[in-house]
């Protein structure tokens, strides 16, 4: 099954969380922060959102941050992404 984002959707793959500190102090499961990084899986086609015309900045495999508390996470065949609207994605990384 593929994900297809519809308008101003972005289909993100989230990176692995650091399981170490910087200071090599290993973290739980339940007190690693969920990672702001992902992958770009697939992009919309963009167009008109509430009557404003949207281009969209992203392309697949660029590797973004996004906000925090922004998306929806969903599991396809055993592998979980989350779906944000593109104004959501708050920079690229070089």
């Amino acid at each position: 099954m593929k994900l297809v984002p519809l308008f101003d959707r972005v289909v993100l793959k989230q990176l692995i969380a650091e399981e170490t500190t910087k200071s090599g102090i290993v973290l739980p499961g339940q007190a690693k922060e969920k990672p702001q990084q992902a992958e770009v899986i697939a992009v919309g086609p963009g167009g008109v959102v509430d009557g404003k015309e949207v281009t969209m900045q992203v392309k697949a495999g660029d590797k973004v941050i996004y906000s925090k508390y922004s998306g929806t996470e969903v599991e396809v065949e055993d592998e979980k992404f989350v779906i944000v609207k593109q104004n959501d994605i708050l920079a690229v990384i070089d």
